[in-house]
């Protein structure tokens, strides 16, 4: 007597189990791809150290070594000879003066 009783509750187990799965499962290819978050905002006037990392995606604690390898990537993408946008350009290599302490004088002329 116990054991149709204990095979239906496993059968009805696993069927609640399997429903679960698939329900996640559609869940999961229904979902909108996960992209990596980016800065979302503009410049400020003053570039900051905070900015700096920012823009070239380190830590503001990152090392010399590090800050030159971000800045060279980001410049290889973005270079004005190569099609890049020179304002761009002028402000990774801003950052890359800020995170460095080579604080450059005067204003930015963009």
């Amino acid at each position: 007597m116990t054991t149709p009783l204990v095979a239906g509750l496993a059968v009805g187990a696993a069927a609640y189990g399997a429903r679960a799965a698939l329900q996640a499962f559609n869940a999961w290819k229904t979902a909108a791809p996960r992209m990596r978050a980016f800065y979302k905002g503009g410049f400020q006037p003053e570039m900051n150290r905070r900015e700096a990392a920012l823009i070239l995606g380190v830590r503001e604690s990152a090392p010399e070594e590090k800050v030159k390898e971000a800045h060279r990537r980001i410049m290889i993408a973005n270079h004005p000879d190569s099609g890049g946008s020179s304002f761009i350009a002028t402000k990774v290599n801003e950052a890359k003066d800020m995170m460095m302490g080579k604080k450059r004088g005067g204003s930015n002329i963009f």
